[in-house]
């Protein structure tokens, strides 16, 4: 009697403890596929990954979403496998480049995650460019041409009374400004390249240079209209994307020195 009460109470507990073990497995994985978890690890790294991108916020809805994606997945799967797709030698190359895309973006995350600009950094690189922005805009108009005396009778018009923007528009071969009657909008004088920014900032306001100005692009006609102070953003304003240059500079100059310092037969091209 003893012994058949004694084998009661262990069923008993066996029972409880399988109870109370489902729902802890259960817990531990979103479903199971022909006998085959899927963890919850795995639904977890999906949702961390989509909300991460900005995809989606996270809801009920994708939750759902993802549980079915992961659910089609290993059903998928376990039927390519069932094929010994696996063994394939196109599958084999793919996993490689998988495996080798994962590491390098591991690589450079990495880096950029110990290589974070300090404020102090970001303060100072936002005072140099503000510093090469120099305290004053200008804001001007040109005429381009190809050829030096196409800008000296264009001057000979102006002087004997012809408009700048009229001129500007039938002439000019710059098809960013032409249209526009030459306006170049605000911009500080390094926007611009030497020869064009020293013989603007010599004008005064309404007048224009009565020699052609000589560039790399070709022959300048220059009017100022107007002359500011600097309107610079606050620091709050650009600071996220002084972040992200930095980060970007950062990041290329670790990858030119990975290049540099490799062993290999191998010639890049510049």
């Amino acid at each position: 009697m003893k012994t058949f009460q004694t084998n009661v109470i262990k069923s008993a507990v066996l029972a409880a403890v399988v109870s109370l073990a489902a729902p802890l497995v259960m817990a531990q994985n979103i479903a199971i596929v022909n006998g085959k978890p899927i963890p919850k690890a795995r639904f977890d790294a999906m949702m961390t990954q989509i909300v991460k991108q900005g995809q989606q916020p996270k809801t009920p809805d994708l939750e759902a979403k993802v549980r079915e994606e992961l659910v089609l997945r290993e059903i998928f799967v376990q039927e390519a496998e069932k094929k010994g797709l696996q063994a394939t030698p196109d599958y084999k190359m793919q996993m490689e480049f998988a495996r080798q895309s994962i590491l390098i973006h591991a690589l450079f995350a990495d880096f950029e995650a110990k290589n974070k600009a300090s404020e102090a950094d970001v303060r100072a690189e936002y005072d140099k460019i503000k510093a090469q922005n120099g305290d004053k805009e200008y804001r001007a108009r040109h005429i381009l041409v190809e050829k030096e005396d196409d800008a000296k009778a264009l001057i000979a018009q102006l002087k004997a009374g012809a408009k700048f923007e009229d001129l500007a528009k039938k002439n000019s071969k710059d098809p960013g400004s032409a249209e526009n009657g030459g306006d170049l909008d605000w911009a500080a004088p390094g926007n611009y390249v030497p020869e064009f920014s020293q013989a603007m900032t010599k004008l005064e306001k309404g007048k224009y240079t009565e020699t052609p100005v000589k560039s790399q692009f070709g022959y300048h006609v220059i009017k100022l209209e107007d002359v500011r102070s600097t309107q610079f953003p606050a620091f709050e304003e650009v600071k996220a994307q002084i972040e992200q240059r930095s980060a970007q500079a950062k990041l290329a100059k670790y990858r030119d020195e990975l290049k540099a310092k490799a062993k290999t037969d191998f010639k890049f091209s510049n």
